[in-house]
């Protein structure tokens, strides 16, 4: 590899990783407001958006600039599509975290109904899966990547919980309503983190092994 090649394609792994914990950061930030019912963390979360638009349309510039004057191949060409496909479900996370902000702003504003369903779980689970799968990123480990990948399942059974526990308050308590699809709305965001988390996972399979498993069995086997 030409030495200048490297050298771009490290600072990018550097940018790429940078917007990463930023955006770990914001997710960390929003079940926080979350858990405390926090308006005021809620809008910083929801006015620091732009950071990281701004930082994400900067490294797929810097991805299309080295596709342009390099034109590599192998590796370092899986790298470039890798990075820009985990580039924007980055950005992506960053706008569900924004998401919850502005549903958590909503619910200071009206008298707290409690759920017989804990959100505590579910966003700590998809905090970890984001983690997990930059982990995955940092270190190339592809049985990592494919924990993640199973983690999605336990995910959607808790969005399918949430359901029915919003779907029963609002049988009880109609006139709550709104608060409740908030609520229900809440961990439809949490559940987009995870699947954004299993695509990055799936990224950095591809990027290692050359392998697109998007559409594969999420068993840890071969089978």
């Amino acid at each position: 590899m030409p030495v200048h090649l490297h050298k771009e394609l490290e600072r990018l792994k550097k940018r790429i990783l940078s917007l990463g914990a930023m955006v770990e950061e914001r997710v960390r930030m929003a079940v926080k407001a979350l858990d405390l019912r926090d308006a005021a963390l809620a809008e910083k979360i929801i006015n620091s958006d732009h950071e990281i638009d701004e930082l994400e349309v900067d490294v797929e510039e810097e991805c299309l600039k080295i596709l342009a004057l390099h034109q590599p191949v192998a590796i370092d060409l899986r790298f470039l599509i890798a990075t820009i496909k985990i580039n924007n479900d980055l950005e992506r996370v960053a706008d569900e975290a924004v998401n919850i902000a502005q549903r958590v702003v909503v619910l200071t504003k009206r008298v707290r109904l409690d759920l017989p369903f804990s959100y505590s779980l579910m966003a700590e689970k998809s905090a970890a899966m984001l983690k997990e799968s930059l982990d995955a990123l940092v270190n190339m480990d592809d049985d990592l990547a494919l924990h993640v990948r199973v983690s999605d399942d336990e995910v959607d059974v808790m969005l399918n919980e949430a359901y029915d526990a919003v779907k029963h308050a609002i049988s009880e308590h109609p006139e709550r309503v709104g608060y409740l699809i908030n609520l229900f709305l809440i961990s439809r965001h949490l559940e987009r983190i995870a699947d954004h988390a299993t695509n990055i996972a799936e990224e950095v399979v591809y990027l290692i092994e050359g392998e697109i498993v998007r559409h594969a069995n999420k068993g840890l086997g071969n089978e």
